[in-house]
């Protein structure tokens, strides 16, 4: 359900995303010997794109705003765990800094996308 336009930027930009948190992950178990907090980074982060294509096969406008909206609890939960990993000096904070603006990004289309959706909902129902 996702509208093709020449580039699905939130598609391409998850995906990239999910690429970093996976080496952000191998580089926290191999080189910072940090096992906990780096899998749960993992598997939030990497589910964003993940149930953003899950999205572009929903059955409904209302299915897709639920699918996307799930992944925007998903990118909030990565936010909280990079967050903490840079508190607790896991992450230098140019690291941190770095992956924390394409996670801040990503939920900003997210939240964007959800609007405009719920918006064209509604003009949808008026007519």
């Amino acid at each position: 359900m996702l509208i093709e336009v020449k580039e699905n930027i939130i598609k391409i930009k998850s995906f990239a995303f999910s690429i970093r948190i996976v080496r952000l992950y191998q580089y926290m178990c191999d080189s910072r010997k940090e096992f906990v907090m780096s899998k749960q980074l993992l598997r939030c982060g990497t589910s964003v794109g993940a149930l953003i294509r899950e999205a572009e096969q929903a059955e409904s406008r209302s299915d897709f705003i639920h699918k996307l909206g799930v992944a925007q609890k998903e990118i909030n939960e990565t936010l909280y765990w990079l967050e903490l990993l840079r508190a607790t000096d896991y992450l230098a904070e140019l690291e941190f800094e770095s992956i924390n603006q394409n996670a801040l990004e990503i939920i900003k289309i997210l939240t964007s996308i959800i609007k405009s959706t719920k918006s064209n909902k509604t003009i949808d129902k008026n007519n």
